[in-house]
């Protein structure tokens, strides 16, 4: 028996049935899934990269993606992550073909958790969620907030997210 694959239906089946009773409230709910994992780690750092950088080492060390890129702008709020071959990708398609909105990812709630955690960041939400099933990747938008003062700040996020370069390179942009 496949132990991933039994539980990443769990997953998906659980995670269906939750979107149906709160429907587009649901993803409010489900911030701490996953977490217990990467608060198990030593993650250390004094600055947003330092800590997404060692969390993305203890992520892919344990199998859990392959690899997984990331790009901070938008005045510093937008963290902006492609995740690829992530263990969970089975789930997120099966959620899809069920007609199911993504709206749950253990991988970035992790990151998220200990940037709030590790800096103190004052809140922090996933804005977006695409998956490609196809190239088993995912793209996640979320905002990041250091401090009440920066939330509320706005920029135009479609076009930051157009300066990744044609060589795949993400880089740190400001609006």
């Amino acid at each position: 028996m496949d132990r991933t694959a039994y539980f990443n239906d769990m997953m998906a089946r659980l995670e269906e049935l939750f979107y149906h009773e709160l429907s587009d409230c649901a993803c409010w709910k489900t911030e701490f899934i996953g977490v217990d994992f990467i608060q198990s780690k030593d993650i250390v750092g004094n600055s947003p990269t330092e800590i997404i950088e060692n969390c993305i080492r203890e992520i892919t060390t344990a199998g859990l993606v392959e690899a997984i890129s990331y790009s901070i702008g938008g005045l510093d709020i937008l963290l902006y992550v492609k995740v690829k071959g992530c263990l969970h990708i089975p789930k997120e398609t099966r959620l899809k073909q069920s007609g199911i909105k993504i709206y749950n990812c253990p991988i970035i709630n992790m990151i998220l958790d200990q940037i709030i955690e590790k800096l103190n960041f004052e809140t922090t939400y996933v804005a977006d969620l695409e998956v490609d099933e196809n190239t088993k990747e995912c793209l996640i938008k979320c905002a990041i907030f250091e401090s009440p003062e920066k939330i509320g700040n706005v920029c135009d996020w479609t076009d930051e997210c157009r300066l990744i370069d044609e060589n795949n390179n993400w880089k740190i942009v400001r609006c």
